[in-house]
């Protein structure tokens, strides 16, 4: 397909999202099924360019004074890919397959219109209803952290340090131009430009010996600042697919014990082909089974809980972008009552001088430091641990505090101040 086909095609599919209100990811499986003719690299560009415009939605939207998916394509080109009027011009040509010419008013858009005057939540490309509750953690420049969510994130791996180490697989991995990871000692990162594929790390005999797994640094950091350690008895008390249920079993060394549950068994499907690749022999998966409390016999007996709570996913959003605009209101108050049981679960499996580690990839007060706040004020014999003492495990501990949001109740990262998607953690010692 041609640059001008595959324009045309992202338009197709941003007017199915809008008309159907499916998910992007689905929307794009059936446009793949619907045009067979187009190749694997036709449609990992296309699913870029669909990405890129949501990502960029409101921004794209303002700038064009239109809401249309050829406004936002053409918004998108000028704001997330640099391209100039001229460069946008020649793609939209009106030649077979291609979108028709520019008219006036778009010319005239992309070659003078900025975003000068746009209010936040246009500016930084979020729903207009969350411009106060973001303005709550970031004042007056929660704009630009907006636009850092909008970003594409690069594609992070964490080392497996029960087969390998951090050298080992950036030698393995050199070919993906790899490299370190800032803050996790155990991170790799591959950066990705504007339309570029997504390698297939899933291929890599890294991958397939158990060395590496897929993991954004900011999760790899939130299962790090656990301080999980060697013959405890932890509890992932919400692990889903498994990605820090597998991190607390390589920092255990594979001693202790580690019981991996969620409450929803469809989570844990993809949970025992990823323990078996890494070489984790602590992890007993617990999968519910109706009403039985599966964790009944651990209580007060865990050292460690860790919570990966369900939020609202505002950090992860450079990896969802469609997911902002399906976010609503009343979502919000659903997930704080989902993480205060879920706190209050995991209370009742500390043991004196345990600690509960609560996870979000929120940015919101709601979801993390005003959950904090009403667990200890109902829960006085449990205290957080200072932040000071929480990053000791990181590579450059007193750096990220600086990069960090640092509150009494935990630290919250950002892409903008950490280079991570948004995590919030607090750790919470019971006395």
């Amino acid at each position: 397909m041609t640059p001008g086909a595959r324009l045309a095609a992202a338009i197709e599919v941003l007017a199915a999202i809008e008309a159907e209100r499916r998910p992007a990811a689905d929307t794009l499986k059936a446009w793949g099924l619907a045009h067979r003719f187009a190749g694997a690299g036709d449609r990992a560009a296309i699913a870029g360019l669909v990405y890129d415009s949501l990502r960029r939605m409101a921004s794209a939207a303002f700038l064009l004074d239109s809401e249309r998916p050829r406004a936002v394509v053409l918004g998108m080109l000028r704001l997330e890919r640099k391209l100039d009027a001229a460069a946008i011009a020649r793609l939209f040509d009106g030649s077979r397959y291609a979108p028709s010419p520019l008219d006036e008013a778009e010319l005239a858009a992309l070659a003078g219109a900025t975003l000068a005057g746009a209010p936040p939540w246009i500016a930084g490309d979020y729903p207009e209803w969350l411009d106060p509750y973001l303005a709550r953690v970031f004042g007056e420049v929660r704009a630009e952290e907006g636009a850092a969510l909008a970003s594409r994130a690069p594609l992070d791996l964490r080392v497996n340090s029960l087969k390998s180490d951090r050298g080992s697989a950036l030698s393995a991995l050199a070919h993906l131009d790899a490299r370190a990871t800032r803050w996790s000692p155990l991170g790799l990162r591959i950066l990705l430009g504007a339309d570029a594929k997504s390698p297939g790390i899933h291929a890599e005999p890294a991958f397939i010996k158990g060395w590496i797994e897929l993991q954004d640094e900011g999760s790899q950091l939130a299962a790090l600042l656990s301080g999980a350690r060697p013959g405890e008895w932890a509890i992932d008390l919400c692990a889903g697919a498994g990605g820090k249920t597998l991190a607390l079993a390589a920092m255990m060394n594979n001693r202790g014990e580690l019981i991996a549950t969620d409450d929803d068994k469809r989570r844990l499907a993809p949970i025992h082909a990823r323990i078996a690749r890494s070489g984790a022999r602590i992890i007993d998966v617990r999968t519910p089974r109706g009403g039985v409390d599966v964790l009944a016999d651990l209580k007060g007996r865990a050292d460690l809980v860790l919570i990966d709570a369900p939020c609202t996913g505002i950090g992860a959003w450079r990896r969802h972008p469609d997911a902002k605009w399906r976010l609503r209101p009343g979502a919000l108050e659903v997930r704080i009552g989902e993480q205060a049981a879920l706190i209050e679960c995991a209370a009742c499996l500390i043991k004196r001088q345990g600690r509960i580690v609560y996870v979000t990839c929120s940015l919101l007060r709601e979801e993390n430091q005003e959950q904090v706040q009403g667990f200890l004020a109902r829960h006085p014999d449990f205290a957080a641990m200072p932040p000071a003492d929480v990053v000791r495990p990181l590579a450059e501990p007193d750096a990220f505090c600086s990069a960090a949001l640092v509150s009494p109740e935990g630290l919250l990262m950002t892409p903008r101040r950490t280079g991570t998607d948004g995590f919030f953690v607090s750790v919470l010692r019971a006395a």
